[in-house]
């Protein structure tokens, strides 16, 4: 590991240990050792991979009222503080600056081979046992019910759109977690996503099973 790479992590830790939405250091830390592990296996930039793990959630549009400006420039900020090449800048910034999902009809397709590991680690954590984990405690925290029957889930065909959406937690899975499988750019990300795509289809179908019960 690079100093300034852990550098950037150690600030990163500081910053989110206590996050409660699922985008918390455990969060972060899982998609950095992914995007490790994805750009050895696909010849990527280490370097340029585990800064772009790093600084992916820095400020997620989630939680700055769906301005998606302020990742990048926080994440530039960071950079150039901890003492990064330009040219190092310029290739995380745009990662950051890449990497949402924005709703099932809008592509977001990375510019680099780099950018292409770290969008599939982090979606890699969106999906499985711990995608499920999390799209519920982001749920709880948005305030969200978890199910509503009587609410169909929505194929967004715009940001903006996707960005307004309140549905049910249950609904993400259609709308966005079922679909990250077939959105992974490499081949090592789609091989490490079939499993946990497995595990969603299983879980769904039980939890619909299970809200079914009558008396």
């Amino acid at each position: 590991m690079s100093d300034l790479v852990s550098r950037v992590a150690a600030h990163i830790k500081a910053c989110f240990l206590a996050e409660s939405s699922g985008h918390d250091w455990h969060h972060i830390h899982r998609v950095w050792q992914l995007a490790r592990q994805i750009a050895e296996r696909e010849g990527a930039d280490r370097q340029i991979a585990e800064l772009g793990a790093l600084v992916h959630d820095i400020a997620d549009w989630k939680f700055h009222d769906g301005d998606d400006s302020v990742g990048p420039r926080e994440a530039e900020i960071l950079l150039t503080r901890e003492g990064a090449a330009p040219e190092v800048i310029a290739a995380v910034v745009d990662i950051v600056a890449t990497i949402s999902y924005k709703g099932a009809g809008v592509t977001t397709a990375m510019r680099t081979l780099e950018g292409r590991c770290v969008q599939d680690a982090d979606r890699l954590d969106a999906i499985g046992a711990i995608g499920i984990a999390r799209c519920f405690a982001y749920g709880g925290h948005a305030g969200r019910l978890m199910h509503d029957p009587d609410e169909a889930p929505v194929l967004h065909q715009s940001a903006a759109a996707y960005k307004a959406s309140k549905g049910a937690s249950l609904n993400h899975f259609y709308e966005k977690l079922l679909l990250l499988k077939d959105r992974m750019n490499t081949p090592t990300g789609r091989a490490l996503a079939e499993p946990r795509h497995r595990f969603m289809e299983e879980f769904v179908a039980q939890f619909l099973a299970e809200w079914a019960v009558r008396d």
